[in-house]
């Protein structure tokens, strides 16, 4: 790879990466022979080069926090001719860029991209809107309310997302219905979560084992008024000890590479921390869709 541009958004992370920004383009500038700094002002800068550019470089970086990311992402997915995509965290969760092991030390970060190991990803797709990570409706902050200060902790900064709203939260549980090969579902619920990435918060939560190379999804539908069940399914998984739920259906979890989603009323989308659009909605995986630059997955 000889064409490289970096995205950067500078206001990410209490301007982590900027503070950083002339080390990283002299290390950028003797490891690859044509070298572009873009940095962003406003929302849509970067998807707006993005499409004027991209097919023009060998390896896009984003840099920057999830949104950074996200927007970055989704104007990349759609291009026939894609650069290889890195991500070089600079904001609070950097969630895609740790299940593909990247440091989140930029400089550390930076060498791992310059190695330059690459792999196929999959990416999720829904209503023209893509994402990494995960894909959400229902509620979550009761949990946050019913965990202790050791659970807290516990969880680290998926209180992040438990405490700012970064799921989508709704004050009843709602008519929730599933159409897929493995499951149909027509039951109320409080929670359904899609998940391709590993990490949520910046931490190995709902889905650590999950693979972003093997065409599917890890689906997880928490029932109403049952979110006693959720708070136990994230401390197990944290210390990989999984809850056997084999007699009780309050939490269901499934696998699957598409499915159909709709609900009544209808429920706001968390694409990846964005909110987009509402349900109903068909996601599905594209394999192996796009090509990363990854670290130390462990």
């Amino acid at each position: 790879m000889k064409k490289v541009a970096l995205i950067i958004n500078p206001q990410a992370g209490k301007c982590k990466l900027e503070k950083e920004l002339d080390k990283i383009e002299s290390r950028l500038t003797k490891a690859f022979a044509k070298v572009t700094i873009y940095q962003t002002g406003q929302e849509g800068d970067g998807k707006r080069f993005v499409e004027q550019h991209a097919e023009e470089i060998d390896l896009l970086i984003a840099g920057g926090g999830d949104g950074t990311v996200f927007e970055i992402m989704n104007a990349l997915v759609p291009l026939e001719n894609r650069p290889v995509f890195a991500i070089l965290p600079g904001g609070t969760c950097n969630d895609f860029s740790r299940t593909l092991g990247i440091s989140q030390k930029p400089l550390e970060a930076l060498e791992q991209i310059i190695m330059q190991k690459c792999m196929h990803v999959d990416i999720g797709s829904y209503h023209k809107h893509y994402f990494l990570n995960f894909w959400g409706i229902g509620i979550i902050s009761k949990v946050a309310e019913e965990m202790d200060d050791a659970n807290k902790q516990l969880l680290g900064r998926i209180s992040y997302y438990l405490n700012t709203s970064k799921l989508v939260f709704q004050d009843k549980a709602f008519s929730l219905k599933i159409r897929s090969e493995e499951l149909h579902y027509d039951e109320k619920a409080e929670l359904l979560v899609v998940g391709n990435g590993s990490y949520l918060g910046g931490i190995q939560s709902f889905f650590p084992h999950a693979d972003v190379q093997d065409g599917k999804f890890d689906v997880l539908i928490v029932k109403e008024a049952k979110l006693k069940y959720l708070k136990k399914w994230l401390e197990a998984k944290i210390q990989d000890d999984y809850p056997e739920n084999e007699k009780d259906d309050d939490i269901i979890y499934f696998r699957t590479s598409k499915l159909e989603v709709s609900a009544s009323p209808e429920q706001n989308i968390d694409c990846d921390g964005e909110f987009l659009d509402k349900t109903p909605a068909i996601v599905e995986v594209l394999p192996k869709h796009l090509k990363m630059i990854y670290g130390e997955i462990q």
